[in-house]
């Protein structure tokens, strides 16, 4: 068995490492499985189907998000596995909006959804034709499967109070009781169903039932409600409709209708799968749907070290204002790690890396930030900054180079890169170091700058330091070096002082000061929510402190959303919404190692 469908001799692609959902679609596909499905052009039912070609899709998948927030980094990850699935083995993944909770749902996140997975780099387009579906669209269809149940006896209208409901469902150890109003005419119930539609009855007054049985071993099976009553205006249908079906329902019937083949969710959908096929049965007797029906198949939802990716709870770090927003660097969300400069290369990267599996981990937050990496190496330009400026004064500068002489100087755009150029800029008497590259009394091992002691200036030319001086308050605030004559680098006199410490600088004469936001992980411990703690007891102080820093002159030219290596710091971006050449600023994306501690 392959781990991905065959190519062409001359487009052949290295194998993917194998998985249960790789393996359940290959053997599909070498059984023929769904071979025979035809496909009418459109979602449908089973006339509607039958009477289109065969299915030019080997597979179709879905990706099926409520829009009633922000996709994250767990999001991401489905994205990849059923779109990427979909594209391996020639078929299509349906883009569909599970839009059946009207009080919750609205357009800004259908905007944001449908923006994410383009940029992630997928699209729903396919034959010629575009898969964009929306669940509110088959309301009339989930309602006529709604009927058929109740004609077939599977169905009831059950008017019990809510409370009545949850203590007549049992629990593992009791068996659950039928309620008085499970034994109902067809017509009654088709009777108070309808009512139920037109408005008749309230809110909360009655729900629709699955008829099963109340003893069942699986909880899920006891009668699960499969429509309730909402009297609230949806963001798509308006007030057409005020009963709207339960999730469980609403799915599987949506996943027939598109001819959907495999229907991959996270493992806490598991337990509701009976009841998945046990509908999709009832609606194939009842002629609705056509076989073979879809099928549902449960991987590990994402578990990612010191990230959140509950919705409510990202929500009220937004309205508490611990951050800034859905789109804040330091939140999980798709909109907040393109933000902080993630790409969508480094995404794909990451969720190939930790596989598919029906066991849950934790994976360490490092892991993406090693996709990251190595994503970023191979492309980031780089260049000079220094985030903590301390003024270097070269005393005998105009004695040797020349009373204000500035000395060109040059360093590759990407050191592996030659084709891609060189960045220039000018040395002269005055320079920016890092604070971090003085100590006036050096520790052991310290080779940088130390009165007595020799570096060079990276690109530049080797100084002696000579000392410093302080303010009134003992603060340093300026160090003193000479210049080495003939040392220039790239030059033949180099070489001729051996020095062990070479350090970064911005010539004070032309840097460009910018703003640069310092970020970090948002919480201080690896599951900030563990054993129902407060995760707000874990907010990381230190997650976000914005500096002023000098630059070389060329990053004043770069456009938004430019990633970048500052040489020895690590890779940073230029922020996509607040960055502009009158104000630069930039975000750090992550360091050139892990450098995080709790």
């Amino acid at each position: 068995m392959t781990n991905s469908p065959s190519t062409s001799k001359d487009q052949a692609q290295p194998l993917k490492p194998s998985n249960f959902l790789r393996q359940i679609i290959e053997n599909d596909l070498s059984s023929g499985t769904y071979a025979n499905r035809r496909w009418g052009g459109s979602p449908g039912d089973a006339a509607h189907h039958q009477a289109g070609k065969q299915d030019p899709a080997k597979v179709r998948l879905r990706f099926p998000p409520e829009p009633n927030g922000y996709l994250h980094i767990g999001h991401a990850k489905s994205i990849c596995i059923n779109f990427g699935l979909a594209k391996e083995y020639g078929g299509v993944c349906h883009m569909r909006f599970d839009d059946t909770n009207p009080e919750k749902e609205d357009t800004e996140y259908v905007n944001s959804i449908l923006d994410a997975v383009q940029w992630l780099g997928f699209d729903w387009q396919f034959n010629n034709t575009s898969h964009l579906y929306q669940a509110s669209d088959y309301f009339e269809s989930m309602y006529k499967a709604a009927t058929i149940l109740i004609e077939s006896g599977y169905a009831y209208v059950d008017e019990q109070s809510a409370q009545e409901m949850k203590d007549n469902r049992g629990d593992f150890s009791k068996p659950g009781v039928n309620s008085r109003f499970r034994h109902r005419s067809v017509s009654e119930n088709l009777k108070r169903f309808q009512e139920m539609r037109d408005g008749i009855l309230s809110d909360g007054s009655a729900v629709l039932r699955a008829k099963i049985d109340m003893a069942h071993p699986n909880i899920n099976m006891r009668d699960p409600a499969i429509y309730r009553i909402r009297h609230a205006t949806h963001h798509h249908t308006g007030d057409k409709w005020c009963i709207y079906p339960m999730y469980t329902f609403a799915h599987p019937i949506e996943d027939a209708l598109e001819q959907i083949t495999h229907s991959v969710c996270t493992l806490e959908f598991e337990d509701q799968r009976p009841f998945y096929d046990w509908l999709l049965e009832r609606l194939i007797e009842g002629k609705l749907l056509s076989a073979p029906a879809p099928r549902q198949y449960e991987f590990a939802r994402l578990n990612l070290t010191y990230v959140l990716t509950s919705k409510r709870k990202l929500r009220q770090l937004i309205e508490e204002n611990h951050v800034t927003g859905w789109d804040d660097p330091r939140m999980p969300t798709i909109v907040g790690l393109r933000r902080r400069g993630y790409t969508p290369e480094s995404l794909r990267l990451f969720a190939e890396r930790i596989g598919v599996s029906k066991s849950d981990s934790w994976i360490d937050y490092s892991t993406l930030e090693i996709a990251l990496r190595d994503d970023l190496d191979p492309k980031a330009s780089r260049a000079s900054v220094v985030l903590d400026p301390l003024r270097l004064n070269i005393t005998n500068w105009d004695a040797v180079m020349g009373e204000g002489h500035l000395e060109p100087c040059k360093a590759p755009v990407h050191p592996h890169l030659p084709e891609r150029g060189h960045r220039h800029f000018n040395l002269g008497s005055q320079v920016w170091i890092e604070g971090a590259d003085f100590q006036e009394t050096p520790v052991k091992g310290f080779f940088r700058l130390f009165p007595g002691n020799k570096v060079r200036l990276k690109y530049g030319y080797v100084i002696e330091c000579t000392g410093c001086k302080k303010n009134e308050a003992g603060e340093i605030v300026e160090v003193l070096a000479l210049l080495i004559p003939d040392t220039k680098s790239g030059t033949p006199g180099s070489d001729s002082v051996k020095v062990k410490g070479v350090i970064t600088w911005v010539g004070v004469q032309e840097a460009a000061k910018i703003e640069v936001r310092m970020y970090d992980r948002l919480f201080t411990e690896a599951q900030p929510d563990a054993g129902g703690r407060d995760p707000l007891t874990t907010l990381n102080p230190n997650s976000l402190k914005v500096i002023s820093a000098y630059a070389e002159p060329s990053l004043l030219s770069c456009a938004s959303d430019e990633r970048f290596q500052f040489e020895r710091h690590g890779y940073f971006v230029s922020d996509r919404l607040d960055h502009s050449q009158a104000r630069p600023v930039f975000n750090k994306i992550t360091g050139l190692k892990d450098q995080f501690n709790s």
